[in-house]
C-alpha cells in the first residue's frame, strides 16, 4: 500500500530525513518511533503529500505521489499532531464540514458522519462546541474526521499524546479496531503504546533509520523496548553507560575526601 525509497528532505543545510526506505502493507499497524527531533512528524508530513521531499519516491496503492498526489491523498486519513480544529462548531457540524471539504454530499455525507459517530463513540457530544470538549473527546473527534472518506491507509501522528490513562485506552481501542482492514503509521515516542498496538517497528534518530522489523524481533534484542530504545537512539550499549555513570559517582567522593583533609588541617 506504501512504498518510501530513500526519502530525505532538507531545510537549508539541516538534513532532517536521511535515504529512509520502508513499505507497508493491508494489516500492518507500523510503529514509527524516535526521540523528539527524529524526523518522524517530517517523514509523516511528506508521505502525506503535504511536504515535498528533497529527494527519494513515495507510492500509495503503486501509483507515485509526485504524479498523482489528488489520487493519493484520496487513499489517505491523516491525523497531525496538535491538529487544528474550529472550537466554535459542534462536533457534527465540523464532521459534515470535513464531507464537504473532500466532496462527500447527499446520503453519503450523512452515512458517513453516522459511521465515524459510532466507531468513535462520538453521539454523546456531537452537538455540543468543540472549544468546551475534554481534550480526549477533541482528540476522537480529529481521528473522525480522518476516517469520513473511509480510506485504506491511516497515517497517525502522536494521537495519544497528552491524553490521560483512560482517554489513551479509548483511543488505542478505535485504532486497533481499523487495523484489521487499513495499513497504518503510528508516529509515536511513547513504546508502552508501541508495545500495545503495533505489529511493526521502524525506528529512526537523527534522520537515520536504525532499525526495522517486526515488533516481537525488536523486543528480543534487550530486556526492554526502552532499553533499546537508549542504544539504538544513543549509539551506546547499557554497559557503557553504567560504567560511565559509575565514574561520574566516584569523582565527588574523591573531592569530598579533599575537603574534609583541607578543613582538618
Amino acid at each position: 500500500m506504501i512504498k518510501v525509497e530513500n526519502l530525505c528532505r532538507n531545510f537549508g543545510e539541516i538534513k532532517a530525513v536521511k535515504n529512509i526506505s520502508f513499505n507497508i502493507e493491508k494489516g500492518d499497524i507500523l510503529g514509527f518511533i524516535g526521540p523528539n527531533g527524529a524526523g518522524k512528524s517530517t517523514t509523516m508530513r511528506m508521505v502525506t503529500g503535504y511536504l515535498t521531499p528533497s529527494s527519494g519516491s513515495i507510492e500509495i496503492n503503486g501509483k507515485t505521489l509526485v504524479d498523482n498526489e489528488s489520487v493519493c491523498k484520496e487513499n489517505i486519513g491523516y491525523l497531525p499532531e496538535s491538529a487544528p480544529m474550529y472550537g466554535d462548531m459542534t462536533v457534527l457540524s465540523f464532521l459534515k464540514f470535513c464531507c464537504e471539504i473532500r466532496g462527500i454530499s447527499g446520503n453519503e455525507k450523512r452515512k458517513a458522519v453516522e459511521k465515524v459517530l459510532d466507531d468513535c463513540f462520538l453521539h454523546g457530544v456531537k452537538h455540543q462546541l468543540i472549544n468546551t470538549l475534554s481534550k480526549g473527546y477533541r482528540q476522537r473527534t480529529c481521528f473522525a474526521q480522518s476516517i469520513l472518506h473511509d480510506p485504506p491507509i491511516l497515517i497517525l501522528d502522536e494521537p495519544t499524546d497528552g491524553l490521560d490513562p483512560n482517554q489513551k485506552y479509548e483511543i488505542r481501542k478505535i485504532i486497533r479496531n481499523f487495523g484489521k482492514d487499513k495499513a497504518i503509521i503510528l508516529s509515536t515516542h511513547i513504546l508502552e503504546e508501541v508495545e500495545s498496538l503495533c505489529t511493526r517497528v521502524i525506528l529512526i534518530a537523527q534522520g537515520e533509520k536504525k532499525a526495522d522489523e517486526s515488533l516481537e524481533e525488536f523486543k528480543k534484542r534487550n530486556t526492554s523496548l526502552a532499553d533499546t530504545f537508549r542504544e539504538l537512539t544513543t549509539g551506546k550499549k547499557l554497559e557503557e553507560e553504567s560504567s560511565t555513570k559509575s565514574d561520574s559517582k566516584e569523582e565527588p567522593k574523591e573531592e569530598a575526601i579533599v575537603d574534609e583533609e583541607q578543613k582538618n588541617e
